[in-house]
């Protein structure tokens, strides 16, 4: 009988701790001997919870904070795209478990509409595209008052 599937906040939780190392030969534009970060989905999860309403964050920017956090050259492209998707299901699974949209990881801001990512998650393109709408209108609605 096989073992039943982590769920999404499972794997979050069982995140291993960061770890920079260097490349031994150049890798997703990263050059030879670079320091690469390889981050965590805890890292991504408490990184994404710090951009404020309203704001949103490449993942290039992102992984550039990270690294230089971590005093690193680079943050690796392939295990933050993997990561991120851990932080955005696991904050789709507590929301629709009943937590307030205030209380999950704000993924939308990180996450494009029309990326890749944002295709393969469960909440779909739809609910990015509608939470980073409601920040902007709630932003607009601060500002005029």
């Amino acid at each position: 009988m096989s073992k039943p599937r982590a769920t999404w906040n499972e794997k979050l939780r069982s995140s291993k701790a960061p770890e920079v190392k260097r490349l031994h030969r150049a890798f997703g534009g990263m050059p030879e001997g670079s320091r690469m970060l390889i981050a965590s989905p805890i890292i991504l999860d408490e990184s994404v919870r710090m951009i404020c309403p309203g704001q949103t964050m490449t993942v290039k920017c992102l992984r550039d904070h990270l690294a230089n956090r971590y005093l690193a050259d680079h943050a690796c492209p392939v295990t933050t795209g993997i990561f991120l998707r851990i932080v955005a299901e696991a904050a789709w699974e507590r929301y629709l478990a009943g937590e307030s949209i205030e209380s999950i990881t704000p993924f939308w801001r990180v996450v494009e509409p029309d990326s890749l990512l944002a295709r393969k998650l469960a909440c779909g393109r739809e609910f990015i595209v509608q939470q980073r709408l409601a920040e902007s209108q709630l932003l607009m609605g601060k500002t005029r008052t």
